[in-house]
């Protein structure tokens, strides 16, 4: 049994596939080539927004905005510790100050009421500057961005939505990719809409954000490549990888339903024996991954042993909150700082999910835990 299954969606569409690597390989513009813009324009119209600015990771889609809007040294960017490490690194790697918040307990995703709080602490302190907010829609489902928005717009600070695990999420109607000042994703190939490589994009409804972003993307050039008007990275998105996420996109919105086919079937089987993942009403999951959450750390192990033994892969997102990481050991968190997510670290695990997760595996799954 498979974690993620790309090999069964690549079968769907690999005549189609095919053609499209051909075609790059016939024209050879193997970096930004005219897939590229193709693929930017379906992401835009997909999302709902002017502008979608593709670039070589996920990484990259979150440190591009925070470069654009010269988040430097003496800045506070508030996230969660509860995350992948990317979300945090970009803003290091620019001498900005992490500033942690912990989770909710039902969602995962950060807390709008301890955000606040965070705020007003950095504030009185008076020796940093709140500059940016970057909520992670974590394993799937959008951050709570009606209270995060309200936050943002009293303290005069930007959101990136980090929506590398959201993308084909939504909030009553309104898609992931679309909140904030700007958001990020990512196409990692494990990704909900994934490449077969790295690849990332930035959406914006910004005119003037845009053109700086289309700037950072290529070492910040002006009128052209050699006329450098800002420090930018090189952050151009391969052709090959476009024309894949082009090809998969046409899947995508039938999957996005598919995937929540298989979290309903999870959710009835196992809600008895552990706490299942909880998405409110007018939110829609793209279930990058199906969380639960076992009863302690004893626990985790037991049911993750009794899946190996079934031939079941599982996996744990995430073993250490960010404050517990030794890279972030100079801001002085200590252990207990954020007691909800270091609680979810030691009960919390992915079971497989991908669209075409078959029901007798699910019962499968299932039948192992709740035995």
């Amino acid at each position: 049994m498979q974690f993620i299954d790309l090999a069964k969606q690549q079968s769907l569409i690999k005549d189609a596939l095919d053609a499209r690597i051909q075609d790059v390989l016939a024209h050879g513009k193997y970096i930004m080539g005219p897939e590229v813009k193709e693929m930017e324009a379906q992401l835009a119209e997909y999302v709902g927004v002017k502008h979608c600015v593709s670039c070589s990771s996920g990484t990259d889609a979150l440190l591009m905005p925070l470069m654009a809007w010269d988040v430097g040294p003496g800045d506070a960017v508030f996230t969660t510790p509860f995350t992948f490490i990317a979300t945090a690194e970009v803003i290091q790697l620019l001498g900005a100050t992490p500033v942690f918040v912990d989770i909710d307990p039902k969602t995962y995703n950060i807390s709008p009421e301890l955000l606040e709080d965070a705020i007003k602490q950095v504030i009185e302190k008076g020796e940093l500057t709140p500059k940016v907010i970057i909520p992670v829609d974590l394993f799937g489902l959008p951050a709570d961005y009606a209270a995060i928005e309200l936050i943002s717009a009293k303290y005069g600070i930007k959101v990136l939505e980090d929506a590398a695990q959201g993308f084909g999420g939504q909030i009553d109607g309104r898609m992931a990719g679309s909140f904030g000042d700007a958001a990020s994703t990512s196409f990692f190939p494990a990704k909900p809409l994934g490449c077969y490589g790295d690849g990332g994009a930035i959406f914006t409804d910004d005119d003037e954000f845009y053109e700086k972003l289309v700037s950072v993307r290529v070492h910040g050039k002006g009128g052209d490549k050699y006329d450098n008007i800002r420090i930018g990275i090189n952050g151009r998105m391969d052709t090959l990888q476009a024309a894949i996420v082009l090809e998969k996109f046409t899947l995508f919105p039938n999957e996005v339903k598919l995937r929540n086919k298989v979290a309903d079937q999870y959710n009835a089987l196992l809600s008895d024996r552990v706490v299942v993942p909880e998405v409110s009403t007018g939110y829609t999951s793209v279930w990058a991954q199906y969380s639960i959450l076992a009863k302690d750390a004893d626990d985790r192990a037991s049911l993750q042993a009794k899946l190996k033994e079934a031939g079941i892969p599982s996996a744990v997102y995430y073993p250490k909150p960010l404050h517990q990481q030794t890279a972030f050991n100079h801001l002085d968190y200590k252990d207990g700082d954020f007691p909800v997510s270091e609680e979810m670290s030691q009960r919390i695990f992915s079971l497989p999910m991908h669209p075409y997760l078959e029901t007798a595996d699910i019962e499968k799954i299932c039948e192992v835990i709740n035995s």
